[in-house]
């Protein structure tokens, strides 16, 4: 195959979307530096609808450019869960833009679309290298979003911090996949995965190497424990909205990506990954959890959820099941993940940003200062903590009957009690916000219309996706996963 007889088409979203972003940058570019421009943030949401659709359009049929970049469902329902995603944070990026005028607003939005391009990017890769580009791609634009607030210590350190241990995690990432261009002499995952069996077989300790390596750089992307060490720190610093961001969208990139590693290029040898995997998942839900029990601020708080849901996520993979049920829980939840924590997030932003403050305290008497975003925040937690009717509550039923199924008892019971250390610390919020007086200088709360959709569509996604699950999962469940 040579550039003149690809098939590009596979490409256009990708295309058309780093396109948008360039437009959205020159635009912001040529209409002065700083000041109010909500028709930037308008654009650039505008930019994400119009990829969502050429991914519906452009990847329904299945196809390749090589074995370098594949279109395939696993890929379409990433994509999509990714846009969505990156939309609702340049939602919420309007309203708190309007409090920080010495912000760069095209800036932080162009940066949002070129991470979201990177995305894209990952999880369709099947090749070490087209994978690693998207890989840097998100890495750098989330390094400069996290550190956007310049003039903010805890913004430069949440930056610095990031940039050192993330360039750490792609050193590890290289390093393991340098022992399979070396065995291989190809860096191509479908190539990798067809000589695995013979490579394990003649060189079992330079495979587990490779595959370790991995593990750890793409345990960093995605925080789970004993990687997660960095998640607190930089959340608390970067812009609450970026903490969004990063806390969903750029995990489920990683998780996408490390997904399609273990399953095509080291799925012969699933034998040896599967507890290690399941370790992790372990660790991530019990420590993830525990910690977040003596937090006091919100954004630290949300960082170690965001650990534990990590291990939730990880649980389908260590499971003995079809892949296609596996990849239909790990979906499900990845768009639940999305919805509810984006939404919390939106209300998180508009609170603290009112209150000036970041502890829970902000919350307090919230119910009497705007019943909506009470309301809306409690449906949004109890979801996170796995309470009925919710998607959250949906999601975690499927992957624990996933564990029993495949006997994994021990798993199972981890997950159980974890979820219900969890409700300790959702609760805390809850209370502040129907069991606790606004403090004296309070006053009611006005979402501005932004927030108020974010909301609105985290809710519609949060009861919708419980609503139609069996349908949903259904339809996951029939389809040809990865095609390579």
């Amino acid at each position: 195959m040579t550039a003149f007889n690809a098939d590009w088409s596979l490409m256009t979203p990708e295309i058309v979307l780093a396109i948008l972003a360039l437009t959205v940058f020159t635009v912001d570019f040529t209409t002065g530096i700083r000041g109010k421009k909500p028709f930037i943030g308008t654009l650039s949401v505008i930019s994400l609808l119009i990829t969502i659709v050429l991914v519906v359009i452009f990847n329904q049929n299945t196809g390749s450019i090589g074995d370098m970049f594949v279109v395939d469902p696993f890929a379409m329902l990433f994509k999509i869960v990714i846009l969505i995603g990156v939309a609702l944070v340049i939602l919420t990026s309007m309203s708190y833009m309007d409090k920080h005028q010495d912000m760069y607003q095209g800036e932080m939005y162009s940066l949002l679309l070129f991470a979201a391009l990177g995305a894209m990017l990952m999880v369709s890769s099947a090749d070490l290298i087209t994978l690693f580009v998207g890989l840097e791609l998100l890495s750098i634009s989330s390094y400069c979003l996290a550190g956007f607030r310049k003039n903010q210590a805890k913004s430069t350190e949440a930056a610095l911090k990031y940039v050192v241990l993330g360039g750490t995690a792609s050193a590890f990432i290289l390093y393991g996949m340098s022992f399979m261009y070396g065995l291989t002499g190809s860096t191509s995952l479908v190539d990798i995965g067809t000589a695995m069996p013979m490579l394990y077989a003649e060189y079992q300790f330079l495979v587990i190497m490779s595959l370790f390596f991995m593990i750890a750089g793409f345990g960093f992307k995605i925080s789970v424990v004993p990687f997660h060490m960095w998640a607190p720190d930089v959340y608390e610093g970067a812009p609450t909205p970026i903490t969004g961001f990063l806390t969903a969208v750029s995990k489920i990139a990683g998780f996408a990506i490390l997904i399609r590693i273990l399953a095509v290029g080291f799925g012969a040898i699933y034998h040896e990954w599967y507890f290690i995997i399941a370790v992790i998942a372990a660790l991530t839900m019990i420590i993830g959890n525990t910690v977040a029990l003596v937090q006091s601020n919100i954004k630290r708080l949300m960082a170690y959820s965001g650990i534990a849901q990590a291990g939730y996520l990880l649980i389908p993979l260590a499971a003995s099941l079809s892949f296609n049920i596996t990849m239909s829980m790990i979906v499900y939840y990845a768009f639940a993940y999305v919805f509810m924590t984006l939404g919390a997030f939106a209300i998180i932003s508009y609170v603290t940003e009112d209150a000036n403050n970041e502890d829970i305290s902000s919350f307090a008497g919230l119910y009497k200062r705007s019943p909506f975003l009470a309301h809306s925040m409690t449906v949004f937690l109890v979801s996170m903590a796995g309470l009925p009717i919710t998607a959250g509550f949906v999601g975690k039923v499927y992957i624990f009957l996933g564990l029993m199924t495949s006997q994994m008892i021990w798993l199972a019971v981890i997950m159980i009690v974890t979820s219900t250390i969890s409700f300790f610390y959702y609760f805390t919020i809850i209370k502040q916000m129907y069991m606790r007086e606004p403090s004296e200088e309070g006053s009611m709360l006005k979402a501005p219309t932004s927030i108020s959709l974010i909301v609105t569509i985290s809710l519609i996604g949060t009861f919708g996706l419980a609503l139609f699950a069996n349908m949903l999962t259904n339809y996951m469940n029939g389809l040809n996963w990865i095609i390579l």
